[in-house]
């Protein structure tokens, strides 16, 4: 089959002719349709510092994808050759402390899908059957092959509520941010406000239906806040930047009891006033993936109940197209990608 290999540790990928995985008795065997780029993907193909501290080559990568069943293994049962599914892309081990209690995703011995082991940017791909997921017919291809990332957006936006609340979003142009905008108003927020550097990615928020986004190097927040009658601050935060300067953006001005979400990945030279987040009552709470696997059953339940976010699938190639794809993602002007396997 063909599958886009991170054969050698240097910059790129390849695509490459490697055998069909056989699925084990607890696996299946998916026929790639639809699968999409994702940040970690860029890191793996630019090979920066977290990647070569990561990745083992060679390794098939990518970990958003959907197709249709044409295998199972001898013990799987709930699974169906000719079913059209989707992946979890943590496989956990079921049994360390966070298993047991229901936290699997952040289960002491994660295996990521498309980092730890090969990936779903192929033409076929072997994994555990409890990793499947199937998904309303109602949701198209494309939205199955980024519920992924939906749901990063979705455990980020919906671990606090939001009804009634004014919100701020860091990097509210990036695809999490985005899609984290259309949540915030589904879910019944009042303002949700957002900065972003890029001026494509700002319009992409507003897109998403962003109450304001402004660029910070040329407008203020507290200038945004007034504009849209905020006094004190914002309720929810959701840093989804990776930017000190914009979480301490994001701390200055938020409301005293206000809560944070932050999935960016700040750099460990990150230096806050703790002073001021202690003195607020601030409460922060790390993201990591999808709450396993009641944001699945959330994004499932919001797609199907009228939440809109078609605008963040911008690109769209063949999978042989995979360069181009990988440089337009590199460029930052775009939001979703997708590659198209079949």
């Amino acid at each position: 089959m063909k599958a886009i290999v991170k054969s050698k540790p240097e910059r790129g990928l390849w695509m490459e002719e490697v055998p069909i995985p056989k699925p084990g008795p607890n696996d299946i065997l998916l026929k790639v349709k639809k699968a999409a780029l994702c940040g970690t993907d860029l890191h793996i193909y630019k090979w920066d510092e977290w990647a070569q501290q990561t990745i083992k080559t060679p390794v098939i990568i990518g970990h958003e994808y959907m197709g249709t069943v044409v295998e199972v293994g001898s013990e799987v049962d709930r699974v169906k050759v000719g079913e059209r599914v989707t992946v979890e892309g943590h496989i956990s081990c079921g049994f360390c402390r966070n298993c047991r209690r229901g936290r699997q995703h952040i289960c002491d011995n994660t295996i990521g899908i498309g980092v730890q082991r090969d990936g779903g940017f192929a033409e076929y791909i072997a994994v555990p059957a409890k990793n499947v997921l199937h998904i309303d017919d109602r949701i198209s291809d494309e939205m199955m092959a980024i519920m992924d990332p939906l749901g990063n957006a979705t455990h980020t936006a919906l671990s606090f509520p939001l009804l009634g609340e004014d919100v701020l979003i860091t990097g509210i142009g990036g695809p999490i941010g985005a899609m984290a905008v259309a949540i915030c108003k589904f879910a019944g927020a009042r303002n949700v406000i957002g900065t972003d550097l890029s001026k494509y990615r700002r319009d992409l928020a507003r897109k998403m239906g962003a109450t304001r986004v402004i660029d910070p190097t040329k407008e203020s927040i507290k200038e945004a806040m007034a504009t849209h009658n905020m006094i004190s601050g914002f309720d929810i935060g959701l840093e989804c930047s990776g930017s000190p300067i914009a979480f301490n953006d994001m701390v200055n001005h938020m409301y005293n009891g206000g809560k944070i979400s932050l999935l960016g990945l700040l750099p460990q030279s990150t230096q806050i006033n703790w002073s001021r987040l202690i003195f607020k009552g601030l409460t922060l709470k790390g993201i990591y993936g999808r709450e396993m696997y009641e944001t699945w059953y959330h994004m499932e339940m919001m797609l199907t109940s009228g939440l809109d976010i078609s605008p963040i699938i911008t690109h769209r190639f063949k999978a042989e197209d995979f360069q181009q794809a990988f440089d337009i993602m590199e460029s930052g002007e775009c939001g979703k990608i997708i590659l198209d396997w079949e």
